[in-house]
């Protein structure tokens, strides 16, 4: 017989079933895809969070390229998401992050960050964000 284990172990995150690594920080949120009982299922985007100003919750903005044929021009579109955003990834406002469909969390609430992706190429003109300063005008030079 073997002997009962007596050590008790933290609960490890579980496996979302996307290749994605697991945050090492623990929670006990029960929308996290990791910690808690949420799943994920359908549309798998990315983003760039614009706003985490809410509880748990961030604002994804997506923008992508149109092209008006009438003007042979592209024009710039975005579409915003909300998010829920566990307390494992602590994602800041100016991230790219990938968010993953799942089932209505609330009224506007439909997707989930599962992945962290880094600080964003771009800066984010947003609530936490720090204004850019402008380049220093070259010196002219007197003749």
């Amino acid at each position: 017989m073997t002997p009962a284990r007596t050590t008790s172990r933290a609960p490890r995150a579980r496996d979302i079933g996307l290749d994605v690594r697991a945050p090492k920080n623990k929670c006990d949120d029960r929308h996290c895809p990791f910690h808690g009982r949420l799943s994920v299922r359908g549309q798998i985007l990315e983003g760039t969070v614009v706003s985490a100003s809410m509880q748990r919750t961030a604002v994804v903005e997506r923008t992508l390229l149109h092209f008006v044929p009438k003007f042979e021009r592209y024009e710039k579109r975005r579409r915003r998401y909300l998010a829920h955003a566990p307390p494992c990834l602590d994602v800041p406002v100016g991230h790219r992050v990938r968010i993953a469909e799942t089932r209505p969390l609330s009224k506007t609430v439909s997707f989930c960050i599962f992945a962290d992706l880094g600080e964003a190429a771009h800066r984010v003109t947003g609530e936490d964000a720090t204004p850019r300063t402008a380049p220093a005008a070259p010196a002219e030079e007197s003749s």
